[in-house]
């Protein structure tokens, strides 16, 4: 497989990526970076070879969420009997409203439109000081098909009932387990190799450049997550600052793993100057994710 990536994608503000592998091609999920009252649906970008992106705009049908107004944040997806579940942010609750928090929608299309699967908020409050932003599907091995979610240093991880309209609990009976890792601000996404849980969250300011990515694995998705290593920040680097909120894609044939984020460029001091990109994500001879270099453009050849 031959690629190659430039970096931004594209040249418009785009934040929060979940990156899917759907019916051969590759989808990006973006928050529109926006001020808050200009957040009101999403976009996700598709390529067939990593190289050539098409924006599709406004792949959700809102009108299925009158009390989403604003701040339409962070997306997740995840394919479950073949339909498409989309789970985003509204509303800054408390911030912007009293209703809000996680929605979710469906589609028989990975590219929307996606439909509202429920009347109110899938989350509508706050559990565990976890503001209800930043959701993360992650199917495991066995179908079961976890929620990773939260804002305001606090993270929790849920169990999807089977219709994919709410929760089931734990063996513990708890419904929302707080799983916060030291030094988490936002932004879960979880990755399996190797029977290992690769757990990874943004810390810092999403706004400067402190933000940036951790990551620690378990041998279990809900931890514990007790060490933090930084596997993505500004570092030395002067083409780039402030990475975070990661998505990921992993190349079977190849074996090889891509971190999708976003970031800010040096210059440019309006904190929703936030950029799409991808870069190469290795691991050790011990299975450690090593720390992503950010790069303006980099080529891919497994041929070499």
């Amino acid at each position: 497989m031959k690629f190659t990536i430039r970096n931004p994608l594209d040249e418009g503000w785009y934040a929060d990526p979940e990156a899917r592998y759907y019916e051969g091609k590759y989808i990006i999920y973006v928050t529109h970076s926006l001020p808050y009252d200009e957040q009101k649906n999403h976009s996700c970008f598709v390529s067939e070879d990593l190289t050539h992106w098409k924006k599709i705009e406004n792949i959700i049908d809102m009108s299925g969420f009158p009390w989403a107004k604003s701040a339409i944040w962070a997306p997740t997806i995840e394919e479950k009997d073949g339909k498409y579940y989309y789970i985003f942010a509204s509303n800054d609750i408390p911030h912007k409203s009293d209703v809000g928090g996680l929605e979710i929608a469906v589609s028989d299309s990975p590219t929307g439109p996606f439909k509202a699967l429920l009347d109110k908020p899938l989350v509508g409050e706050f559990h565990n000081g976890a503001q209800p932003i930043d959701a993360h599907l992650f199917k495991d091995d066995d179908g079961t098909m976890y929620l990773y979610y939260g804002g305001w240093g606090h993270c929790n991880i849920c169990k999807m009932n089977d219709e994919m309209t709410g929760f089931v609990p734990f063996e513990d009976g708890e419904v929302f387990k707080e799983i916060t890792p030291p030094d988490y601000v936002e932004g879960p996404c979880m990755m399996k190799r190797g029977g290992k849980y690769y757990f990874m969250w943004s810390s810092g300011g999403w706004g400067d450049g402190s933000y940036r990515v951790n990551t620690c694995i378990s041998d279990k998705p809900w931890g514990p997550f007790t060490t933090a290593s930084t596997i993505l920040s500004t570092g030395d680097s002067k083409i780039a600052n402030g990475p975070g909120h990661n998505g990921f894609l992993y190349l079977p044939e190849e074996d090889q793993y891509l971190m999708v984020y976003h970031r800010h460029k040096p210059g440019i001091k309006d904190g929703n100057a936030r950029f799409l990109c991808i870069d190469r994500m290795d691991l050790d001879e011990n299975g450690n994710i090593i720390p992503v270099e950010m790069t303006d453009e980099w080529e891919f050849d497994s041929d070499k």
